[in-house]
């Protein structure tokens, strides 16, 4: 398994409020972890909380004192925790700071074996199974829109021009506490993972983003290119990408 990931601020930002963590040998109790945040809030908050997420997550996971313990069995509850753990630092802080009010920020985290993905995820940064015959999503945005849609109310091509598409409804931070979800997938014939903030996905359709992913060379190659036409299509927002090899 080979990994990559990279954030970048974007054509029309001028700051980034995306974190990423690529770890892909032993993290504490996990096989490996990976990571991508999207943070939202006025002044720095956004980027604030997407850092605070990453940094207590991964303190958790790395803190953990029953590490000896943990199974297969054990990684969606240890992933859980330590999202949970994220989420009441954030609110914390947003509490306890006015600058920080009202800020919050996605968490689409994962571990991986050998033949299942185990993860945690809130907001509407996405994970993605793909292979040469097709790309599917595995996560669910957590947005107004795609409510809409699960429920037929909206079909798919007015999703992607409805005004309020942007409109998240779940984040770490929330004061009414997290509503976050764990799930473990067979990979299956996937080829490669990719994890990714709605920077990429805006500006990149499904085509291209296959083409790139199952194209030649490596995959930090792979997957700096994959932020480069996002950029050359607008790069209306910041955008980050974690792509992961499993089976290429």
């Amino acid at each position: 398994m080979y990994a990559a990931g990279f954030t970048d601020v974007g054509v029309a930002r001028s700051q980034n409020q995306d974190a990423i963590f690529v770890c892909n040998k032993q993290f504490g109790a996990l096989p490996n972890l990976f990571i991508v945040a999207d943070g939202m809030g006025g002044h720095k908050a956004g980027d604030v909380a997407s850092n605070m997420a990453i940094e207590h997550f991964t303190k958790y996971i790395l803190d953990y004192k029953m590490q000896d313990f943990v199974t297969p069995e054990n990684y969606l509850d240890l992933l859980m925790s330590a999202a949970k753990t994220a989420d009441e630092k954030i609110a914390a802080k947003a509490a306890s700071d006015e600058d920080m009010k009202g800020m919050g920020t996605t968490l689409t985290a994962c571990t991986i074996t050998d033949d299942k993905i185990f993860y945690v995820h809130i907001g509407d940064s996405r994970a993605y199974f793909v292979n040469h015959y097709g790309m599917k999503q595995i996560t669910t945005d957590h947005t107004f829109v795609e409510e809409l849609l699960r429920t037929g109310r909206i079909s798919e091509e007015e999703a992607r021009t409805h005004p309020k598409r942007n409109v998240i409804t779940k984040v770490l931070g929330m004061p009414e506490g997290m509503e976050a979800d764990a799930k473990v997938v067979e990979l299956g014939d996937a080829a490669s993972i990719l994890l990714c903030s709605d920077g990429l996905t805006n500006m990149l359709d499904k085509d291209a983003m296959m083409k790139i992913i199952n194209g030649l060379g490596y995959v930090e190659h792979r997957t700096r290119y994959l932020i480069e036409e996002a950029n050359g299509n607008g790069g209306l927002d910041n955008i980050s990408a974690v792509l992961i090899d499993v089976n290429r």
